[in-house]
């Protein structure tokens, strides 16, 4: 299932405001930044006594998850009701698709109940992007993961981390290590911090676990630790995807611990000041030492926090935008 070439096309209303969330892909600085700044603002709703704000109520939002993910789901429904809209949980595997109604038919079916917006996750690059092409005008689209391409809500969570630790973009050396050749994350977190203007995205990993075309996304490739974390500011550590793995990719999980896991003392080649990420779920003593993961440059707890904040801001923005594109297609 490809995705297309234009995805602002479906991504942007004309007034140039979110109405689909899909990629990070063609979105400005101007974009992203909103993103964080507005997440920034429901960071204070966490810390309340009643956890809500009234910007979606009425509405119906929809957790169309055809891939299994706790985290991700929760943190989804959890910023939905938070902003007082009613949620609905479809764990499709177990729905009727797997009885042999299209995913047409489905949609056709949540349309019917008066959805306004389908949160979807599933294994196939291109997916959210298909069912924004098919969805009627007023439902919006947000992207929770789809296959190898995009997980642009995790991507824009981590960014507002690196900038509440680090303040600005500008001047950061960023170093992503690991499994980059299936993380759809790695990719959205590339897009993100070069359209935030960071000086350097690395990427750290064996030859057989980069993409082929890295190199193109703007990145520096480094086959290393030493090398590759000399001076860094933020250290973004990948799950090995081993559900995803076709043949043997690598010798051994502890052979890629001795050479690419985060210990402490491979922490030491980056700056003092450094802080460390996982977008979880952690392989402990695959990817990352838990003294680093539980350690006082550890800031994975923090990244999760975000993700309601993020998620929340993503959908309210999303919803927004929608309102007025149907505002200014509807006739007076």
């Amino acid at each position: 299932m490809a995705h297309p070439k234009e995805p602002n096309r479906l991504q942007l209303n004309d007034q140039g405001r979110l109405r689909h969330f899909l990629t990070l892909d063609g979105l400005d600085r101007a974009t992203l930044t909103e993103i964080l700044d507005t997440a920034d603002s429901f960071i204070e709703v966490g810390a309340r006594s009643i956890k809500k704000v009234p910007l979606l109520r009425g509405k119906t939002v929809v957790n169309l998850f055809f891939e299994a993910s706790t985290r991700t789901r929760s943190t989804f429904e959890l910023a939905a009701k938070r902003l007082s809209a009613d949620v609905l949980n479809l764990n499709i595997s177990t729905s009727a698709t797997s009885k042999g109604e299209s995913l047409s038919d489905t949609l056709q079916n949540l349309e019917a109940m008066a959805s306004d917006m389908f949160v979807v996750r599933h294994s196939q690059s291109g997916a959210p992007h298909f069912i924004a092409e098919s969805v009627t005008p007023n439902v919006s689209i947000i992207n929770a993961g789809d296959g190898r391409h995009a997980h642009p809500t995790q991507a824009m969570l981590d960014m507002l981390t690196i900038r509440q630790h680090k303040g600005a973009f500008e001047g950061l050396t960023v170093a992503i290590v690991g499994d980059i050749l299936h993380s759809r994350v790695a990719r959205s977190q590339i897009r993100a911090l070069n359209t935030l203007g960071v000086s350097e995205v690395r990427v750290i990993a064996p030859n057989t676990l980069l993409p082929v075309d890295i190199e193109s996304l703007g990145v520096s490739v480094f086959s290393t630790m030493k090398e590759g974390l000399d001076a860094v500011d933020v250290i973004i550590m990948l799950r090995l995807q081993k559900e995803r793995m076709e043949g043997a990719l690598l010798p051994s999980e502890h052979e890629f611990y001795e050479l690419y896991g985060l210990t402490t003392e491979k922490l030491e080649y980056a700056k003092p000041d450094s802080i460390v990420m996982h977008p979880g779920p952690i392989n402990r003593g695959v990817e990352i030492e838990s003294a680093v993961a539980d350690g006082p440059q550890s800031v994975i707890l923090n990244q999760v926090t975000n993700g309601i904040a993020v998620r929340m801001a993503v959908m309210s923005m999303a919803m927004s935008g929608q309102t007025a594109a149907i505002s200014a297609a509807t006739p007076e």
